[in-house]
């Protein structure tokens, strides 16, 4: 009986070294990815506290009291007004055939959509990009640089945030004059933002830091390749 509490004790032990050995590689990339894992974690906190008591609850009531169409004509809207970011970064990006395609959105939506209320162009096949500043950057070598939390704007790495300025430009909000106009635009388009994220939360597994942060950083990648990155496997 001793020997064989000993070899099992002995097994279990050599389990537990390798479980620790193959986890190495893991903990260091998340060293390296997230060297400030502690500021960043404190950012956290204070961002999540904020959505879970304010936010979130908006988003949530707004959803209840809008009907369908509009919250979707909304959303359109704000989608239209991107298409002008998709459009300089793809130009950025010498990518003309799809800045050809973000002009022809353009046109299209604002037009027949009623200012991008009605998303006529995706009916017409005209794919919708996703380019930003950040991305721009990536497409002609410039690394991420570490994880960032940032207050209130969450997940983002050095090269992304920096991106945040130059970016800024490409929408309207520098060429508002109007104060309570261009403030109550911006609080329409964040409820807007955090209302078509509740559906996707139910994903959230585990610590739900580490699960934003890969997912960030993992989408960041697949965006900056344009879908072709390498399989871990």
């Amino acid at each position: 009986m001793r020997k064989r509490i000993a070899h099992w004790s002995g097994r279990v032990g050599r389990l537990a070294l390798y479980a620790c050995l193959s986890s190495l590689p893991a903990l260091a990339q998340a060293a390296d990815e997230d060297p400030w894992e502690g500021v960043n974690r404190a950012i956290f906190r204070f961002n999540d506290t904020l959505d879970t008591y304010a936010l979130k609850p908006v988003a949530k009531g707004y959803q209840a009291i809008t009907p369908q169409f509009l919250e979707d004509g909304i959303h359109n809207v704000f989608g239209n007004v991107g298409d002008v970011g998709n459009l300089a970064n793809n130009l950025l990006q010498a990518k003309f055939h799809d800045a050809g395609v973000d002009s022809s959105r353009l046109i299209f939506n604002s037009t027949f959509g009623l200012l991008g209320f009605f998303d006529v162009a995706t009916h017409m096949g005209l794919r919708k990009s996703d380019e930003d500043f950040g991305q721009t950057l990536g497409y002609w070598g410039l690394g991420s640089g570490p994880y960032l939390v940032l207050p209130l704007l969450g997940p983002s790495t050095v090269r992304d945030a920096g991106g945040l300025i130059p970016e800024s430009f490409f929408g309207p909000y520098p060429y508002m004059d109007h104060v309570p106009t261009r403030n109550l635009t911006r609080g329409v388009e964040a409820v807007d933002t955090r209302a078509s994220l509740l559906s996707a939360e139910k994903m959230i597994t585990g610590d739900k830091y580490v699960f934003l942060r890969n997912a960030y950083l993992q989408n960041r990648e697949y965006r900056v390749k344009d879908g072709q990155v390498e399989d871990d496997f």
